[in-house]
């Protein structure tokens, strides 16, 4: 599905290395980069491959790599010399269980990795965190779109089940790649005009506070212009039920149960992991009680969700490290766990 939607959102690069739970984007991509004329790579290391990325890129090409975990861990350098170099390219992870190695059963452990900036220096990335297949698809071309718009490396973040799950998908067409704007900065020779360059070190103290200021003001915009969330039955809720990706579906299947057992719970849904949609959060806090947040990681986005409600409400938390996932019942006792404030599933968490 992302291999599809990448190609048909323009990508006509992809380098990449193999590793469960994500081989089967590659696996796609090496047949049908060819079909299209495109260029797919198996680099001799997930370090080699981003920084093909990096290189494509510079020519103006819309770049692609994937992995899972680990893999991405070996990619940071070269995400942080793309961030540093304001080169667009889209990251895709299919988290797995850690740290180190860890195993290919699902989880989402690498939420601070990926909204942190997991490389050196004072960079972000936009994260994306689909639900589900469809948004896969459609993120997929929406990624592509920031990388431009922005000059960014975008990161695609799922876990192991949503890259091994299956459903049905609408494509959208295929892009005329004519009709993109001009990228005026890239490195396609230049004949005719005066050279010039992509730099990655910035030797002049004065040059790179600069461009770290530069920098800035982007996130700024970022941050401002980006974000994007999701509401679910949260108009009549005392309890907000706060999660992300797979997680975020099997607590709207715990809700939908609630609900029709009588309890007032509705479900708040971050699709950008950074930036984080701290405001409406907020908002949201101001008029309910209590806030639940439920996530496959020991608590990486309850440190987002306590910064944006801080005391406006008791904020519980139910976190798994990776491997095992829920059932929606066992989500729905979190809940009521959390709603009762009696502590048998549900940890209070003291701002």
């Amino acid at each position: 599905m992302v291999g599809e939607a990448a190609v048909r959102a323009g990508c006509r690069f992809y380098a990449g290395y193999p590793i469960t739970p994500q081989n089967e984007l590659p696996e796609y991509l090496s047949a049908r980069m060819v079909e299209l004329g495109g260029t797919f790579i198996q680099g001799e290391s997930e370090v080699a491959s981003i920084n093909m990325v990096l290189g494509a890129s510079a020519t103006g090409a819309r770049a692609m790599t994937s992995s899972s975990s680990p893999g991405l861990a070996l990619k940071q350098e070269g995400i942080s010399y793309l961030a540093g170099q304001e080169l667009p390219a889209v990251i895709v992870n299919m988290m797995r269980g850690g740290p180190g190695l860890g195993n290919i059963a699902p989880s989402a452990a690498d939420y601070f990795q990926a909204t942190r900036g997991g490389g050196n220096g004072d960079y972000r990335t936009p994260v994306l965190a689909p639900a589900g297949c469809q948004e896969l698809v459609d993120m997929t071309f929406l990624a592509f779109d920031l990388a431009d718009k922005y000059r960014t490396p975008v990161i695609i973040l799922g876990d192991g089940l949503m890259g091994q799950v299956m459903e049905p998908v609408v494509f959208p067409d295929f892009i005329d790649l004519a009709s993109l704007p001009r990228k005026e900065w890239v490195l396609d020779g230049c004949k005719g005009r005066e050279p010039r360059a992509i730099f990655s070190m910035l030797l002049n103290v004065n040059v790179l506070h600069k461009h770290n200021l530069d920098l800035q003001k982007k996130y700024d915009r970022i941050t401002d212009q980006e974000q994007r969330w999701e509401t679910i039955m949260t108009d009549d809720a005392d309890l907000a039920v706060v999660a992300y990706g797979t997680a975020a579906r099997i607590a709207e299947s715990a809700i939908e149960e609630l609900r029709s057992e009588g309890m007032a719970a509705g479900l708040f849904r971050p699709i950008t992991l950074w930036p984080y949609p701290t405001p409406p959060l907020r908002r949201l806090a101001e008029r309910v009680k209590k806030i639940a947040v439920f996530e496959f990681s020991m608590g990486q986005m309850l440190e987002d969700v306590v910064l944006s409600v801080g005391d406006r409400a008791e904020i519980y938390f139910y976190g798994l490290p990776g491997g095992i996932i829920p059932t929606p019942a066992q989500v729905a006792e979190f809940i009521k766990s959390a709603a009762h404030g009696d502590g048998e599933v549900a940890r209070r968490i003291e701002v």
